[in-house]
């Protein structure tokens, strides 16, 4: 039977995992395989597959997870909302993630169509919050749940302590571990986890980490998010412009240190934004495993 995350959590060893988006043209599905292929040598501890904005890519996540946990021998998890949908509606969802062998799944409240920005709405006859999610989830089947952690409060939240409050309400569902939204700052994620204990929330909290690329679409990303881009960080990327490779570099070098700041402080492991590309995440792979800074 397949292993569960909380299970391969439990065994002490740092985990190494990898997220990937369903792909909307045959060039970005060959794009999605290839980098699969490339990061499948690492023996990741798992990888998962978003779901998009209103459950927008609902058929196409279920498939991607499927024939990752066919065809290949990684330990593969969906993710999947509730926006947009009625309850039946996502036990149907439930069932096909069941039915396709995956036990493992992401329990997420999930953005409006609009993204993230856009007034979240409750379907007339479904889920409101990711915790009701987490029960239906158990309620369905023998999974084992992860939900979404905030290290700098997510954008909705009045502020970070009522932010750890709705975590500990998910772990108090059911949760089995979290995974963090990106983040720069290693602090805040240290902030987080003490803060979850304090209040109940004992789970394995995995800090999501995203080596930046792209300058622009870092930027978009962390305003959509709430993260705060560090103006230091920014300075630096911006001071050597168009040149895409210097660009990635820095970004290497970046992410490579938070990632060491966070296994060196006692995080169960590194969850990796990939974007559907391995380079990046293939070099700071390599770097902390030779135990370069």
């Amino acid at each position: 039977m397949t292993a569960t995350i909380r299970e391969l959590l439990a065994t002490g060893n740092p985990s190494y995992s990898f997220e990937f988006f369903p792909p909307k043209t045959d060039e970005g599905e060959r794009q999605l395989w290839q980098a699969i292929r490339e990061l499948e040598p690492l023996r990741p501890t798992f990888v998962s597959v978003t779901y998009g904005a209103g459950g927008s890519t609902r058929d196409r996540t279920v498939r991607v997870v499927q024939r990752i946990a066919t065809d290949t021998s990684i330990t593969a998890m969906a993710h999947l909302t509730c926006v947009g949908a009625s309850r039946e509606d996502v036990r149907a969802t439930i069932g096909e993630i069941k039915a396709a062998g995956i036990r493992n799944v992401l329990a997420l409240r999930g953005d409006m169509p609009g993204g993230p920005a856009e007034t979240w709405e409750a379907h007339l006859d479904g889920l409101r919050h990711a915790e009701d999610l987490v029960r239906l989830l158990h309620e369905e089947g023998d999974f084992c749940v992860g939900v979404a952690a905030f290290p700098e409060g997510h954008p909705a939240s009045p502020d970070r302590d009522a932010d750890v409050g709705y975590l500990a309400r998910k772990c108090a569902a059911g949760a089995d571990f979290a995974v963090t939204q990106f983040f720069f700052d290693a602090a805040d994620y240290f902030r987080l986890v003490a803060t979850a204990s304090r209040v109940g929330c004992e789970v394995p909290i995995i800090p999501g980490v995203m080596p930046v690329t792209n300058v622009a679409q870092i930027e978009r990303f962390a305003a959509l998010s709430g993260a705060a881009f560090p103006p230091a960080l920014a300075a630096r990327l911006h001071a050597v412009g168009d040149d895409q490779e210097a660009v990635r570099a820095i970004g290497v070098d970046v992410a490579t240190d938070l990632c060491r700041q966070l296994l060196d402080g006692g995080a169960p492991g590194i969850h990796f934004y990939t974007l559907n590309r391995s380079t990046a995440t293939r070099e700071i792979f390599a770097r902390l495993h030779r135990g370069e800074a």
